[in-house]
């Protein structure tokens, strides 16, 4: 047919193969000549059955993200288009499913008869992370064969299933052993030497009858995975649609379904989603690390410091199938370590999220030192040691006598020179900062910090290495607090002034979680530890005049049960506390403050727009390479929420001209330089221009 869809026949079977590197991805020069090559299937006489396959690494994972919203997107034959043809087919089609059955893919494969898959294969719908719903049938045709259940829960999570499940399921309806494409072509021909008629799935309503007459299972289905939206459209239609399959007709359910989609594809949200899915990949480009720069290998891992951090990242390693290597100072500090390693798997095995077998594997890879002598093997070292620059200086000392060469010495420093870090060492083009986020074997954002003399194949490796072990890497320059944590300090720098001024601490939270964070910087201040910041300022000689007097009197966070809130009977829900406000009144009074109500507007434009405007510091200083980068920072690091698209994707929606005439005002006020508009940020206003427009 095309280079993109080729058909071979065996004994009556035609296999239509396509052919689209990567991901086999249903761009619109794929899906004409499939149409055709399935109307030929069709209308040949000597054609008794067909099964669609797919060359190179997978089966089809999904539409292609960049038609969305062109003309392409809606040219005949659209994927809806695709699927009924197959589906009105009174010949067997099965799809052979290998590597990914994703999305638009999944799809595909559900407007056949039948399908096989190999054992490695997974399934899923994951269009719900892209702020959509599936558009071409998938919320109809997945509950008539996994049931609408199972289907909520993975069209609302967006997550695949492996084959098994998906066996178990009714999803697919065969697992090859071997040759996959031999083994769809013998079901195909089983079905023909069985006779028709061939029921298409939109015919199969078994399963959404039961659910039609009992519903209360679907919809303790439907509460459960919508219980987390955090304000997010997509989810909510996702359940809308799956709840229309039971309750309407195939057809109308359908042309609900398409409704949805369209409602949703052209709406901010999925726009932002989108933009994200781009960023992330855009992110693993890296300026000055050409493809032809080789990785260096990765065998074994060594992890300096068993705390919270040095235990998370090694987890993080574990989980990634590396051996890993952790010292201590001390044996009680290893045991320590080692205990709260032991629970956090323990607790994934409780949850049904880890096997015991899988534990077992993971807690295998960990061995335990205290002489640096042991990691005299590792490819990689990472410390994550007190964070004081002396204490870092004495550990690179120590790594530069024992690690072999050509490791990588890594530090997982917040704040700290990179630069001056890696000159502690005779080997700085092996230096990096890899600044993980705690829970570290959770969170996925990887800051990595690029210092002036990083080679880029350290660069390669350490890129490479992240997205193994599961995190979204992201290359920035040093500066203090590089990109993630130098913009919240510019976001929380009025925080202070608002509460003396007027706002309460809980006025300040609820407008962060309306915005769409999960919680405001007060609680997420108890959460970590007031006392952490308080120890950090006296060692840099700064104050904070409520944060400060609340440490003063042992108001520590949630650990001490009060903080900027109340913490009662070891609840973690916070809650006001009359002695922070009288504080608060108190310490404006003596400051000779005249409170006043303050809008949520003030504080939005008080918090997020100096954040905008750090950022624009940040591009203009070249510390991120690109805006977009900044939103993979903030979405994965930060909690930015996901439907705004990050800070720089949400600053262009509300208005660069808009935010820095209220940064002028507010500088002009208060005088405080993070206010004073960047100058790339006023020109980029001036000229109407945006951050996702503007010149690399």
């Amino acid at each position: 047919m095309t280079d993109y869809v080729t058909v071979t026949h065996e004994d009556g079977i035609a296999i239509i193969t396509l052919d689209n590197p990567p991901v086999n991805a249903l761009s619109l020069h794929l899906r004409q000549p499939l149409f055709a090559a399935i109307e030929a299937a069709r209308d040949d006489a000597g054609v008794k059955g067909l099964v669609i396959a797919c060359a190179g690494r997978t089966f089809v994972s999904g539409a292609d993200i960049s038609e969305f919203g062109t003309d392409r997107a809606r040219a005949t034959p659209s994927l809806p288009e695709l699927c009924a043809l197959l589906e009105s087919l009174e010949k067997p089609a099965v799809a052979a499913i290998h590597g990914t059955a994703l999305g638009g893919g999944l799809e595909l494969a559900l407007a056949c008869h039948y399908r096989v898959a190999d054992r490695q294969a997974k399934v899923g719908l994951p269009e719900v992370k892209l702020g959509i719903l599936p558009g071409a049938g998938g919320t109809v045709r997945l509950p008539r064969v996994a049931g609408p259940e199972k289907a909520v829960k993975m069209i609302v999570s967006g997550s695949p299933i492996g084959a098994a499940d998906a066996l178990a399921s009714g999803i697919v309806d065969e697992i090859a052993e071997g040759d996959l494409t031999g083994a769809a072509v013998a079901f195909a021909r089983k079905k023909v030497a069985e006779g028709g008629p061939h029921l298409p799935v939109r015919a199969r309503n078994e399963k959404i009858e039961a659910t039609h007459a009992d519903p209360a299972a679907f919809e303790a289905a439907v509460k459960q995975a919508t219980a987390k939206t955090r304000g997010l459209e997509a989810p909510l239609a996702c359940a809308e649609a799956v709840r229309n399959a039971v309750e309407l007709s195939f057809d109308e359910a359908l042309n609900k379904e398409r409704e949805l989609f369209t409602r949703l594809v052209s709406g901010v949200q999925s726009r932002a989603q989108r933009h994200l899915f781009f960023a992330e990949r855009e992110a693993a480009k890296i300026p000055g690390v050409g493809k032809d720069v080789t990785p260096r290998e990765i065998r074994k891992v060594g992890i300096i410091g068993a705390g919270t951090m040095g235990g998370g990242i090694a987890m993080a390693f574990a989980n990634g199938g590396y051996p890993v290597t952790m010292l201590e100072a001390s044996e009680e500090a290893l045991d320590r370590g080692f205990a709260t390693i032991e629970k956090n798997y323990a607790i994934s095995v409780q949850r049904g999220s880890l096997s015991e077998e899988d534990k077992a594997k993971r807690l295998a890879r960990f061995s335990r030192t205290t002489d640096y002598a042991d990691l005299a093997d590792a490819d990689l070292i990472i410390e994550a040691v007190f964070e004081e620059m002396s204490v870092k200086q004495d550990v690179f000392g120590k790594l530069d006598k024992v690690a072999k060469p050509g490791a990588i010495l890594a530090t997982n420093t917040s704040y700290l020179d990179v630069n001056r870090i890696a000159s502690f060492t005779a080997r700085p083009q092996d230096v990096v900062g890899l600044h993980f986020f705690s829970p570290a074997n959770v969170m996925k954002l990887l800051e990595i910090v690029r210092g002036e003399k990083t080679a880029p194949d350290v660069l390669a490796t350490v890129l490479t290495v992240g997205k193994r072990i599961g995190k979204v890497p992201v290359v920035v320059g040093v500066c203090h607090g590089f990109v993630g944590n130098r913009m919240l300090g510019a976001r929380g720098d009025d925080l202070e002034p608002l509460l003396l001024e007027g706002a309460a601490p809980e006025q300040i939270d609820r407008v962060f979680t309306d915005f769409g964070f999960v919680m405001g910087p007060f609680a997420m201040w108890d959460l970590a530890g007031l006392d952490v910041g308080w120890r950090n300022r006296k060692s840099l000689g700064k104050t904070a005049v409520i944060g400060d007097a609340l440490c003063e009197r042992g108001r520590f966070g949630q650990k001490t049960g009060k903080g900027m809130y109340l913490y009662e009977n070891g609840s973690r829900t916070p809650t006001p506390d009359p002695e922070v406000a009288k504080l608060i009144e108190d310490k404006a009074a003596e400051r000779g403050i005249e409170r006043r109500a303050i809008s949520d507007q003030e504080i939005i434009e008080r918090t997020l727009y100096p954040m905008i405007n750090e950022a624009a510091l940040i591009l203009e200083e070249k510390i991120a390479s690109r805006p977009s980068d900044i939103d993979i920072v903030w979405v994965n690091g930060y909690g930015f929420p996901i439907g705004k698209g990050g800070p720089m994707f949400w600053a262009d929606l509300e208005g660069l001209k808009t935010i820095v005439e209220r940064l002028d005002h507010w500088h002009a006020r208060t005088g405080k330089k993070v206010f004073e508009p960047a100058a790339s940020l006023r020109r980029l206003a001036d000229t109407g221009g945006s951050f996702s427009a503007r010149p690399a």
